[in-house]
């Protein structure tokens, strides 16, 4: 009986206990001295969390991992860029990027759970196409909009030519009010993993399990379906808007078009890393994976120094783990499914 629990654990778990001794290892190879290894921990815990929650009420609803979070990443760069351009600065200039991203965020989520309605069973590839859609349209709106049908305010954030937002825009007028109160992100954090276990334990967080767990039976027994798979992906688009605020201010500037290419990808493998699968996700998940994914992405270079002399294999090996990491859950979780079928 003892075997068969352990064998149940490992196999229930194998993905972060894969992880663990990795990150073990990893950090035994590179030498990284724990202080350092703690502190960027942090840094990335704080950008990098509510992001990876954001993806929780999705995959409770039975849609698997929204990788359109990335539009609610687009949502802040937009609304920053807005009120950058304005010259709104300090702690009314980060509320009001907040508050217009969160509008944003709510319109865009009702607009991708409606799409996401008309492609049940092929969600997952459905939000990486609407993000990429996303993406296309935001570069335009800002390569080539801004200074053409879109007027400027502040000059300081364009190119040479007048045509088109710079590759960077500092937001130390912003940064500021997080480097005077410092624990901000952290209530952020708090808040966001409270909203979500309270939002699982109510009757919403109910017909979206019950949705998930069979979506015939949630139709027979009244729920609207629709509505409430629309109202995950609002949320999480929502959620995902205020990680990125957290992110770009803990930074202090925006990489206007590039900044948030890849959040999908590693939430969605942080997620996993900590045990999750594409149809049963907690928080535990969450802040496991979040601490096991960013330390082997801390470690890894120095590994990689190490082992090969060479920085650059430690940095390509940070993208390697980020989609194996999917490809090995994917993996899994369907060889798992067929042995429940078959038992």
């Amino acid at each position: 009986m003892e075997k068969e629990k352990i064998k149940s654990f490992i196999k229930t778990n194998i993905v972060p206990i894969i992880f663990i001794i990795m990150c073990i290892s990893m950090i035994m190879i590179s030498g990284v001295g724990l202080n350092f290894l703690a502190n960027e921990l942090y840094r990335r815990i704080i950008r990098n969390t509510i992001m990876i929650i954001a993806l929780l009420i999705p995959i409770m609803a039975g849609m698997g991992i929204n990788f359109s979070i990335i539009i609610g990443a687009l949502c802040t760069h937009f609304a920053a860029i807005i009120i950058i351009d304005r010259q709104i600065d300090g702690a009314i200039g980060v509320i009001s990027v907040f508050v217009l991203a969160q509008i944003i965020a709510f319109i865009c989520g009702n607009i991708i759970g409606y799409i996401l309605n008309k492609a049940k069973g092929r969600e997952m590839i459905t939000s990486i196409v609407i993000g990429l859609l996303g993406t296309s349209i935001y570069t335009l709106v800002f390569l080539a909009g801004y200074g053409t049908i879109i007027k400027p305010h502040n000059p300081s954030i364009m190119l040479s030519t007048g045509i088109g937002v710079q590759t960077m825009i500092d937001l130390m007028p912003l940064k500021e009010v997080i480097v005077e109160n410092p624990y901000i992100p952290i209530v952020f954090i708090v808040v966001a993993t409270f909203i979500t276990k309270y939002l699982m334990g109510t009757q919403f967080g109910v017909k979206l399990k019950a949705i998930g767990d069979n979506m015939n039976n949630a139709y027979s027994l009244g729920i609207d379906v629709d509505k409430m798979r629309r109202y995950a992906i609002v949320v999480s688009t929502m959620l995902a808007s205020a990680s990125q605020l957290m992110f770009i201010l803990n930074i202090g500037s925006i990489n206007v078009y590039t900044g948030h290419l890849n959040v999908d990808v590693f939430a969605c493998a942080s997620i996993l890393a900590g045990g999750a699968t594409l149809n049963k996700a907690s928080l535990k998940n969450v802040f496991l994976g979040v601490i096991l994914f960013h330390t082997m992405f801390i470690v890894s270079p120095m590994a990689g120094k190490v082992l090969f002399s060479n920085v650059a294999i430690g940095e390509y090996f940070r993208s390697f783990v980020a989609y194996s990491t999917i490809i090995i859950s994917l993996m899994i979780n369907i060889y798992n499914e067929k042995e429940e079928e078959l038992s």
